[in-house]
């Protein structure tokens, strides 16, 4: 009897002793929970901060091309361009797991390489389309569509193998990817037409034509969208 009684004593001693150890333990446990919960809403509030600023500045980017690439004499613009790229790839370098910078920083380059001529130009359009593949590697829309317009409009301006990549097939694949993406695109209707209309497609021309003019205006770009659908009834009149 006396041994059961120690035992007895000896399991109420363990267990008043694992109590107060317990706890001290969900004490601890809390304490850790409250600090991952605060070290949670802080890396959160973090990404947010990370996210407006690098959208502020985005937007901010696209409303001075919007403004060079529909206000500025053709002249002027190959300077104005060249700020605007250093911006942007100060921009894409800063958020690298962004695609949208990417995708400005080719479409400003894509704009320099039309403004410019020779070597200068051909060394612009292979870097806005390196830029570009690395901006639907992340984002496989491309910013609606707008990466593919971009490329298939260096695939048809480059000229061919050994010089550069210029492709007419890959062009086409481009434009009709973007398409599938942005079937109300206005832009995305006007450059495939242009394509068309230099193969000598003019039925087809005629149709994405049609298409832009009654396609939807961008708000960020309404006059750069208000010039391309003027533009294809233009040469929706002359095709006839």
């Amino acid at each position: 009897m006396l041994a059961l009684s120690s035992r007895f004593t000896a399991l109420v001693l363990c267990g008043c002793l694992a109590a107060p150890l317990l706890a001290q333990a969900d004490v601890g446990t809390q304490g850790q929970a409250a600090a991952n919960g605060t070290s949670t809403q802080a890396s959160q509030t973090d990404t947010e901060v990370a996210g407006a600023a690098w959208k502020a500045g985005l937007s901010a980017l696209v409303e001075r091309f919007e403004r060079v690439s529909t206000e500025l004499p053709d002249d002027e613009q190959a300077k104005a361009l060249e700020d605007l790229a250093a911006e942007a790839r100060v921009l894409s370098e800063r958020y690298p797991n962004q695609a949208e910078p990417l995708v400005w920083q080719g479409i400003i380059y894509a704009s320099q390489a039309r403004a410019e001529s020779g070597l200068s130009a051909l060394g612009l359009a292979k870097e806005a389309r390196a830029v570009l593949e690395r901006a639907v590697a992340l984002d496989p829309d491309g910013l609606q569509g707008s990466a593919y317009v971009t490329l298939g409009a260096l695939y048809d301006r480059a000229p061919g193998w050994p010089l550069a990549f210029g492709d007419d097939a890959t062009a086409e694949r481009m434009f009709q990817r973007a398409v599938a993406i942005r079937p109300q695109g206005i832009d995305v209707h006007f450059y495939y037409a242009t394509f068309l209309q230099e193969e000598g497609r003019m039925d087809d021309a005629r149709t994405h034509l049609e298409q832009a003019i009654k396609g939807q205006i961008r708000p960020a770009r309404a006059a750069t969208d208000a010039a391309l659908r003027e533009e294809a009834s233009r040469r929706l009149a002359k095709l006839g």
